[in-house]
């Protein structure tokens, strides 16, 4: 099978497309022909090598993981003998999490991992860029600020993949929504429901006079100690990207503070918990209460120039890479 991997940290020239043997499911797993992936801020982080707390999971010295790439949407293969919930044939999605290996032709993963039946009528290249951004929103609004109809949130950063995804669940979940993105992507988070766009080239979100009850730093570009001011008591700040501060924070306002700060490593969370988020998904994009963003779709051999465009920060949405010879996904009439 051909897999996009990276050996040594460094900018995307240290991509290769690799022929490497086809895994080989055990007893409880699934093996899938891939039809489609993404390039998310994950992988290229990954890749990289830059940030010390990413390092210390992926490899200090070399990665860990040489093949990249977490979200697959592919066919059943084959199925090993303890697993009794998929057969042949069936299209799946999912992802195969911190772990990796989501970037080759071949994937395997637990019958019991993070992996849902693909609703029918959805192209392998929409199932991918659904679950990339909406993995992370979905456990940060409901779960860590429990985010109810008619409450106020901002979300900084909407326009990526996690942003977008944010955007619509908190739309979805009645909240009055507040987004924060350039110029170029004000009427794209319009078009996703946003209640209101604060366009960060022209204004300081912070300086508006406005507050919330709830602020989702979906790029990690702000702070707590920067947001407080314009949390309404008893509201949160959260921020997907880790560091010492936010870890910090959390803990303080766990104990002391009038508003909270705090953050979630949604790629740990129990796989049956993110099975359940998959189906969801995947249900609530069928209904018509959620679409996929897809900035541009590359094949496999362009994965050097998906990871470079991830990194100009620019990205609307996702960056998918579709594998060779991919049907389109839908099934039926």
């Amino acid at each position: 099978m051909q897999a996009i991997t990276s050996r040594t940290y460094g900018d995307p020239s240290v991509i290769r497309i690799e022929e490497l043997p086809a895994p080989v499911p055990e007893s409880q797993d699934l093996l899938i022909r891939n039809h489609a992936t993404v390039v998310s801020g994950a992988e290229s982080t990954a890749r990289s090598g830059e940030d010390f707390f990413a390092r210390l999971y992926f490899g200090l010295m070399r990665p860990r993981f040489p093949i990249l790439g977490t979200s697959f949407a592919g066919e059943v293969q084959a199925v090993g003998s303890a697993v009794t919930k998929y057969r042949v044939g069936d299209q799946v999605m999912g992802s195969v999490g911190p772990t990796l290996g989501a970037h080759a032709e071949y994937v395997t993963t637990s019958g019991d991992g993070v992996v849902s039946l693909k609703p029918a009528g959805l192209l392998w290249t929409d199932a991918v860029a659904i679950l990339d951004g909406s993995l992370t929103a979905l456990p940060f609004l409901r779960d860590a600020a429990d985010l109810k109809a008619g409450q106020s949130i901002l979300i900084n950063g909407a326009s990526g993949a996690v942003g977008t995804a944010a955007v619509q669940l908190a739309r979805h979940f009645g909240a009055v929504v507040t987004a924060v993105c350039s110029t170029a992507n004000v009427e794209l988070v319009k078009s996703l429901g946003a209640d209101h766009v604060i366009d960060h080239t022209a204004e300081d979100f912070t300086q508006t006079g406005l507050d919330y009850d709830v602020i989702f730093d979906a790029v990690g570009k702000s702070s707590y100690t920067r947001c407080r001011k314009i949390l309404r008591a008893g509201g949160i700040y959260m921020s997907t990207v880790p560091s010492l501060p936010i870890l910090t924070w959390m803990l303080w306002t766990a104990v002391f503070g009038k508003t909270r700060a705090g953050i979630m490593f949604t790629g740990l969370r129990k796989p049956a918990s993110m099975a359940a988020d998959v189906k969801f998904m995947g249900n609530l994009t069928t209904a018509g209460h959620y679409r996929p963003v897809i900035d541009k779709t590359y094949s496999l051999t362009e994965a050097p120039s998906a990871h470079a465009h991830v990194e100009t920060g620019h990205k609307k949405g996702s960056v998918v890479i579709s594998m060779p010879n991919a049907s389109s996904g839908r099934q039926g009439p």
